[in-house]
């Protein structure tokens, strides 16, 4: 079984063993980082076909956009 690391912080402790401000922090944390991955995944999903287009003419020899988007 793993060992848990316990950090002591002072100050009034909430829920979870966090101080409060440390909760607030690790809100702000992840409302962060779920906002940065919402924006990946829309980035993401949308900039594929215009990278592969792009990826595609760069290549030699360079074909036609008819040629790169057709699928035979």
């Amino acid at each position: 079984m793993a060992s848990r690391v316990s950090l002591k912080s002072k100050g009034k402790m909430t829920r979870g063993g966090l101080s409060s401000e440390e909760d607030s922090v690790a809100k702000k944390l992840k409302e962060l980082t779920n906002r940065t991955l919402k924006v990946a995944k829309v980035v993401a999903h949308y900039g594929f076909i215009p990278m592969v287009i792009y990826v595609g003419m760069l290549s030699e020899p360079r074909p036609t956009y008819f040629q790169l988007l057709s699928p035979v």
